[in-house]
């Protein structure tokens, strides 16, 4: 299945969710579907001990999530199974390390102590113990290291976070394979809907039309507009930028060579980034902004700015252009005290959300067509306008 289809991810979605809502929990059904019939080792002894462990695993994450739910409401849990189930779809081959860490990758931020009575507490840390024992003395080494760089410390920077881990997969390269899916999931993850807003959707005839034919009476929706959700547009745009953050980072510490070794799961997170603009560009479209005319002004507009290579660079607001400071304003405070009051104005201007949907898509298609691509003014310490 192309791993970036939302239609396939709620397939995926609902496929684990049914297993997890069954009256007797099937651990092995959901961890097949997790590996999607891969083989851990071509020793059969050997991958049995393995998918042994994963169920042990598995059986952990269900007790440590148990009462915990996305921020759109479905269970917590379906995020690192579905995350490892794009992992393992993703890439040639998944060891048992690889598989732990995607599972556990963020059990440091959110599983502590203080949210479970002591009892339960102390059977899942027995639970984790006999995990950890029943791995190869290097293995145990690798998983720990794996999950102490994938963990975000408080007052850490998103944009150091990411430097930190791509400096330590110079010795662990699936740290980055991992971190991919973790975005790819979180990217598919922002829309509680029945069917992907552009089955059956012509996305650039419906922009070409928009700019060239006269009598076009314009892009209607089949549904009515939806309720407000807990992910609105501005902050589905956010996650964007996460993305293309991550994407940047990884071009300018990666080196060519491993770089090619997880071309694939960038291009994925790249091309689900590209569906999403282009989800939230049409919805604007058919909700907001619906008048053909002003679509066409901001199109035109978004596309000289693009055009200009000023998509290629972190800008400062000039006060003439919708898209200059878009970044830095909006996307690039550290604080979520101050970006979350930031994305509120954002999302009351719908022009400028619908220009900045035509800048991610202008952006990652830049990332599939140029391995070198890059946007400058991104780094380790954050967003600095050129």
């Amino acid at each position: 299945m192309p791993v970036f289809d939302l239609t396939e991810f709620f397939k995926l979605s609902s496929a684990l969710n049914y297993n997890l809502s069954a009256a007797s929990l099937n651990r092995y059904n959901v961890l097949m579907y997790i590996l999607a019939g891969r083989r851990l080792d071509a020793d059969d002894q050997k991958d049995r001990e393995q998918k042994g462990v994963l169920m042990e695993a598995l059986g952990y994450l269900f007790a440590a999530y148990r009462q915990k739910r996305r921020r759109l409401g479905p269970m917590a849990v379906l995020h690192p199974l579905r995350a490892a189930a794009l992992f393992t779809r993703s890439v040639d081959t998944a060891s048992l390390v690889d598989v732990l860490s995607i599972l556990f990758h963020d059990i440091l931020e959110d599983i502590e102590p203080g949210q479970f009575d002591t009892l339960t507490w102390k059977t899942m840390e027995s639970q984790l113990y006999s995990l950890l024992e029943r791995l190869e003395p290097d293995d145990e080494s690798r998983l720990t290291a794996n999950l102490l760089c994938l963990t975000r410390v408080a007052g850490e920077s998103y944009y150091r976070y990411i430097a930190r881990l791509l400096d330590n997969a110079r010795n662990a390269p699936e740290l980055v394979e991992v971190k991919l899916a973790d975005r790819l999931d979180n990217t598919l993850d922002m829309r509680i809907d029945l069917e992907d807003p552009l089955a059956d959707l012509d996305f650039f005839k419906t922009i070409f039309q928009i700019l060239f034919v006269n009598n076009y009476p314009g892009y209607r929706p089949k549904a009515e507009h939806s309720q407000a959700t807990a992910i609105n547009g501005a902050r589905r745009l956010y996650q964007l930028f996460k993305n293309a953050v991550l994407l940047s980072l990884i071009r300018q510490h990666t080196p060519p060579a491993d770089r090619r070794q997880i071309g694939s799961l960038c291009d994925t997170v790249a091309e689900a980034s590209l569906k999403e603009a282009q989800r939230t560009l049409i919805h604007l479209a058919g909700y907001h902004l619906n008048e053909v005319g002003a679509q066409r002004r901001l199109l035109l507009e978004a596309m000289q700015y693009c055009y200009s290579g000023r998509t290629d660079l972190v800008t400062r607001p000039d006060g003439e252009q919708l898209l200059d400071g878009l970044f830095s304003t909006y996307f690039g405070p550290v604080s979520s005290k101050v970006r979350g009051p930031q994305l509120d104005i954002l999302y009351q201007n719908k022009p400028l959300m619908m220009e900045a949907s035509v800048a991610f898509l202008v952006i990652f298609l830049s990332f599939l067509n140029d391995r070198e691509f890059y946007i400058k003014g991104i780094s380790a310490k954050g967003i600095e306008p050129g």
